[in-house]
């Protein structure tokens, strides 16, 4: 076998080169890095936002969709008192008639955009767990509470949505009076405020929908309950089928992804390769004069092999650099909420296996064409 230092020398003979394969290969694992991380942030946060605990009453026929549900406003009592085996805490039903509006919302600067507002009243906090107050208190007329992402579904900074903080609905001024997290859910980018607020702002005298949450009772509980009261006009989804629901909708975005990826970490992966022939098209007389002096063809492919390696690897940790300087812990707004990009073991694992997989694969091909020629006719090449 050659010594490694005859691929290591050889990796910087041509510095043009050397930049052009460390480039391609730092461009496609970084490519395929976002591509994973994307992929797994919109799926563990529309995974986390649901539980299996929660049933969501909605307006029959709106099963897919939150924003088009309309619901009684007797119907959050009546579920309460019809059901039986609701959770309960300190005596007080957990059973939450909510309003899920999208609009635009002002900030104190003058910055308008889409938001997800949600109407609730304190009995809110007894089905959403996984809400903790932060700073502030629970809205009451005229104040609002935000998620602690909130300010990235606007694109505004975030002491805009500081505690004190002035936000515009229409012409209604609304005091933000909290900060809420509810880590990894799409709840974090929403804006709570006072039910019966937001009811008179929309001009609404119907919920969007009623969430309970299961003690003794099971799903079918609820689903006979919504069968009986045909007069409501109900139908129930478990609260984490509803969201995997969701993830199937947004499931051509995720293909988007991939495909964009894809495209163009081929175009990076054919350039290399191109690079690879020319570079050791012009060594076929080395591999000779190498092999007459009694080095195997083999021996000479894993140095070819170990060249390679050494570059994409190269190109790999390059990537690894640059997406936890610039992806690690960035969050993306998305329609329903945000996510956030996280550089996990399956991700960075995704990464190494391809930065491995193209500089051993990706270089079989040009080196097995720079050796297949007979001794004789390598050494006449010119």
């Amino acid at each position: 076998m050659l010594p490694f230092t005859y691929a290591l020398r050889n990796l910087f003979r041509d510095p043009t080169r050397l930049a052009q394969t460390v480039g391609g290969s730092a461009l496609v694992v970084m490519l395929l890095i976002a591509a994973v991380a994307l992929n797994q942030g919109m799926n563990s946060v529309l995974s986390a936002s649901g539980s299996a605990r929660n049933v969501v009453i909605l307006g029959k026929g709106s099963e897919e969709s939150i924003e088009r549900s309309e619901v009684h406003l007797e119907a959050e009592s009546i579920a309460a008192t019809g059901i039986r085996g609701i959770d309960e805490q300190l005596g007080v039903m957990a059973v939450s008639g909510e309003i899920f509006y999208q609009a635009p919302i002002t900030t104190a600067s003058g910055i308008e955009n889409q938001a997800l507002l949600r109407g609730v009243l304190e009995k809110a906090l007894l089905v959403h767990s996984s809400v903790r107050l932060l700073e502030g208190h629970f809205p009451g007329p005229g104040e609002v509470m935000v998620g602690r992402l909130a300010h990235r579904k606007l694109d505004v900074d975030a002491a805009e949505f500081a505690v004190g903080e002035k936000v515009f609905f229409g012409k209604a001024e609304l005091t933000i009076a909290g900060v809420f997290a509810a880590p990894g859910t799409v709840l974090e980018s929403e804006i709570w405020f006072d039910r019966n607020d937001l009811a008179t702002l929309t001009q609404r005298d119907t919920l969007s929908l009623v969430t309970l949450r299961l003690g003794s009772a099971e799903f079918d509980d609820v689903h006979v309950f919504t069968l009986q009261r045909n007069d409501l006009e109900l139908a129930a989804i478990r609260e984490d089928k509803y969201y995997e629901k969701l993830s199937i909708f947004y499931q051509p975005i995720k293909v988007m992804t991939w495909v964009t990826a894809a495209l163009v970490s081929a175009g990076a992966l054919f350039g290399g390769l191109n690079t690879l022939y020319a570079a050791f098209a012009s060594r076929v007389r080395e591999m000779a004069t190498l092999q007459s002096i009694g080095y195997s063809r083999f021996a000479l492919l894993v140095s070819l092999v170990q060249e390679s390696l050494l570059a994409t690897l190269t190109g790999t940790l390059l990537a690894f650099v640059v997406a936890y300087l610039l992806l690690d812990g960035q969050t993306v707004p998305f329609s329903i909420g945000t996510f956030t990009l996280t550089l996990t073991p399956t991700v960075i694992g995704t990464g190494l296996v391809t930065g491995v997989l193209l500089g051993s694969l990706g270089t079989l091909p040009p080196a097995i064409r720079c050796l297949s020629p007979s001794i004789p006719q390598a050494l006449r090449s010119s």
